[in-house]
């Protein structure tokens, strides 16, 4: 069965609101503004864990590591084998493991504080659009009650009028994780 096509085709980019663009290039430069503010050990990291997580790396290991084992198996005719035991095999593997995860590490706590200003920009922006639709629904109420209109919401709407405090929210969720 193919898969059902949308009844309206999608925006293309030079369609998307100003306001939206803005956003998309603000975000763009943030990017590129920590890109550049990280240090040389940052950079290296990260240029070391691109490669590792790569094909090319891969390839790389079978080639190295798969020689490596082909001559001390005595495969490989009129080479000497210098590891026979693969002892220093798995010393060099253990080695490389030890420094390729420390990369890795440095680079995922780089991601992960990257993580944590996104998530405090979306938490932030959040609270200020519930902040914004909380006045908006007091000034809808207002209006209906100007007119005398009534509406079948009207028990919800003393709860909608009502502002989210973040630390009752943040206090109630840690109350409910202490139950558990």
């Amino acid at each position: 069965m193919p898969a059902p096509t949308p009844t309206v085709p999608p925006p293309t980019p030079d369609s998307l609101s100003s306001a939206l663009r803005r956003n998309i290039q603000a975000l763009e430069q943030r990017r590129e503004q920590d890109a550049a503010e990280a240090t040389r050990e940052e950079r290296i990291a990260a240029a070391i864990t691109a490669f590792t997580g790569s094909m090319n790396f891969v390839y790389l290991h079978l080639a190295l590591y798969g020689a490596w084992i082909l001559v001390n198996l005595g495969v490989v005719p009129g080479v000497p084998r210098f590891d026979p035991s693969f002892v220093v095999l798995a010393m060099v593997a253990s080695v490389e493991a030890i420094f390729l995860s420390t990369f890795v590490l440095i680079s995922q706590n780089r991601m992960a504080a990257a993580a944590d200003k996104r998530a405090d920009l979306d938490l932030q922006i959040n609270l200020l659009a519930e902040h914004e639709l909380t006045k908006l629904a007091e000034l809808v109420t207002a209006i209906a009650e100007k007119l005398e209109v009534r509406t079948t919401a009207d028990p919800e709407m003393a709860e909608i009028r009502k502002d989210v405090a973040p630390e009752a929210v943040l206090d109630a969720i840690e109350a409910q994780q202490d139950t558990r």
